[in-house]
């Protein structure tokens, strides 16, 4: 017999449906994701560590469980909203289904709800805290508090790995079924086309980092090693890096203080670096500028990037609820990418070190693959400031 749950929001609203997942009562920050596949990657991307995830698209599950698509070592979500989820996957690379999947994780799903509802709320509304649970109390008002009390802390810190690990570019972990092989665009450099190249040395510091980046520097040639969030910029910098990349994750990008000290050693230090989604925000707050929660957020793989150098625009993948506020940049500090659909500051290319950032995501995976070229300006970033060294 199918299981009641339900969605209580801060607001007094509640959605009642159905349970799937793991069986336990949870609060989190609900927020919604417009997405229309990649729920794997969703659901194993760090940056949505303490939320509740809503997925716009209304069947989700219906390729299964592929552990060779998980963008980390487990889900980090606190809890699961789905209109539909299919219970029969058909997939020739799935390993099993949604609703296993999260029972193992220990992650709580609704489904059956109207998704679209919730999500005009969220919109309206702005995010909110709610919690799932499968029986709602005679008295609300305490639980109200307690919900609207709930704050994500230590998101960096519980997501970010806790040893060194080295991923040389010549031992690049590719999934058994390999989009890339088959649909291969123009910005994409696999490592055995550039072996004549000059292996270049990354740190990756990881402040919940998706294992695509990884990946996509060790095609363009480059040994990549991971570190954890809380390494000092002195014990980095004597690896001797050619460059150093800030990851994605989750939170409040102002709480990380301390990795904020350590990021503006790095960005003074002359070596190219490069940040992605938090670390574009983290590089900022280093410079100086400030960040601020937004509304409801950029979290699909339908995001309008602008290059404002030539206006192109470019369709990316997101997950963040801070911006950066391009007017609070310094002088040396220039927006290079806004949002086409609210103007919010997508990108920064800093004019008086070799560094760069973008809040979107250009490894994205599953897609869309519009902006990987960033990791080759990356890698022609180390290569031009390896050549002026020797000069």
């Amino acid at each position: 017999m199918e299981k009641a749950r339900y969605l209580l929001l801060e607001n007094g609203m509640v959605f009642k449906g159905k349970a799937f997942g793991a069986d336990s009562d949870i609060t989190g920050e609900v927020v919604f994701t417009t997405a229309m596949t990649g729920y794997l990657e969703t659901l194993t991307d760090p940056s949505y560590y303490g939320q509740i995830v809503v997925q716009t698209f209304p069947l989700i599950g219906n390729y299964g469980v592929i552990p060779q698509d998980f963008e980390s070592r487990k889900s980090f979500v606190k809890g699961y909203i789905v209109r539909d989820w299919c219970q029969e996957p058909s997939n020739f690379r799935e390993q099993g289904d949604l609703d296993t999947f999260l029972r193992e994780q220990g992650v709580p799903g609704l489904y059956g709800i109207d998704t679209r509802a919730l999500t005009k709320i969220v919109r309206e509304n702005g995010v909110m805290n709610g919690i799932l649970l499968d029986e709602l109390p005679e008295e609300m008002a305490p639980l109200l508090e307690k919900i609207k009390a709930y704050t994500i802390t230590e998101a960096v810190k519980n997501t970010s790995t806790t040893e060194k690990v080295r991923h040389p570019y010549d031992e690049i972990e590719r999934p058994a079924y390999d989009i890339n092989a088959i649909y291969v665009g123009a910005h994409i450099r696999r490592s055995d086309e550039n072996a004549t190249g000059t292996i270049k040395n990354v740190v990756l510091m990881d402040l919940g980092a998706k294992y695509n980046i990884a990946r996509e520097l060790q095609k363009r040639g480059c040994d990549v090693t991971v570190v954890p969030y809380d390494t000092k910029a002195e014990e980095i910098l004597a690896m001797k890096p050619d460059g150093i990349m800030l990851s994605n994750g989750p939170g409040d990008p102002a709480e990380n203080v301390e990795v904020i000290a350590e990021i503006k050693k790095l960005r003074e230090s002359g070596v190219p670096m490069f940040g992605i989604c938090l670390g574009h925000q983290l590089l900022a707050l280093s410079s100086g500028a400030r960040t601020e929660k937004m509304k409801y957020g950029h979290r699909g793989a339908n995001q309008p990037a602008k290059r404002l150098e030539d206006g192109r625009v470019f369709i990316t993948s997101q997950n963040h609820g801070y911006c950066v506020v391009g007017d609070s940049l310094p002088d040396f500090a220039q927006v290079s990418f806004t949002n086409a659909n609210d103007s919010t500051c997508e990108g920064v290319r800093y004019t008086d070190k070799p560094v760069f950032s973008v809040q979107f995501h250009p490894e994205a995976s599953a897609g869309p693959l519009d902006s990987g070229f960033l990791f080759d300006d990356f890698v022609a970033l180390m290569e031009e400031v390896s050549v002026n060294a020797v000069k």
